[in-house]
């Protein structure tokens, strides 16, 4: 809580840097996500937009400031703690992660089976409901080598919710998927939040996608904040590289 009683962001990156050898991936970046909030973390490819949600994920630490995820401050936390955090706080890799050998089915079914409370028959419900929410329902029993990209990034994301998450984190959801897909992923990460109150970050590089669903917006370039904001405060912005952004992305949108 603040001093006012409000509940404070539920992520605050203070400014967190990062390097890997003279790469300076994260430079100072600071912002933060109120809780039930969706913040989309744009930018071309390799400004740090993923290690940003590896360092709220704890996979890696920054060189320097802090990184609060869940309302704690999580920079020094050891493995134990993180696996605490990480049951409030989950991520839809790009690539979906799912377990090869494992069915549709089965592979939601694991954190709901990981966590020892619930009958079989619960599970089978709650899987069904969540397939179904992500409308892949009739897939439960295809293993995800049968399924297309954007089919295994649906079934990632009910996995990730079968955790029963207060956070998700959505690295590219859109990226190597068809645009009917990519429209298809957008509503149904918009319809999550509305319907379960999560809070979201998802990173991309997909101007259309951040309009659906921010409610704020972070431009990271060569590693550092250019812009944060709502999206109607991006089209405002007088940042030459952010109007160079979205003018290429109004191109793209008319071919």
């Amino acid at each position: 809580m603040s001093s006012n009683g409000n509940p404070g962001p539920y992520i605050d990156f203070k400014n967190v840097s990062k390097s890997f050898g003279n790469n300076h991936v994260l430079v100072n970046v600071s912002f933060d996500v109120m809780p039930g909030e969706t913040v989309c973390i744009l930018g071309r490819s390799g400004v740090g937009k993923s290690v940003s949600l590896h360092n709220i994920m704890g996979f890696l630490k920054p060189d320097s400031g802090r990184v609060i995820v869940a309302s704690e401050d999580i920079t020094d936390y050891g493995e134990a703690d993180m696996e605490r955090i990480r049951k409030k706080v989950t991520m839809v890799f790009q690539n979906g992660a799912l377990f090869d050998s494992l069915t549709v089915g089965e592979n939601v079914a694991f954190p709901l089976r990981e966590r020892r409370d619930l009958s079989e028959d619960q599970i089978f419900q709650i899987v069904d409901g969540l397939l179904e929410m992500v409308g892949v329902k009739e897939m439960r029993d295809q293993l995800p080598s049968d399924l297309s990209t954007g089919m295994k990034r649906s079934v990632a994301i009910a996995r990730a919710l079968s955790a029963q998450p207060e956070c998700v984190l959505y690295d590219e959801p859109t990226t190597m998927v068809d645009p009917l897909m990519a429209q298809l992923l957008g509503d149904l990460i918009k319809r999550l939040k509305i319907q379960l109150h999560l809070t979201s970050v998802v990173v991309t590089h997909d101007m259309r996608l951040a309009k659906k669903l921010a409610d704020r917006i972070v431009f990271l370039h060569e590693g550092k904040v250019l812009f944060f904001g709502t999206s109607p405060e991006m089209q405002k912005c007088e940042e030459p590289i952010v109007q160079e952004f979205l003018e290429l992305d109004e191109l793209k949108l008319e071919v």
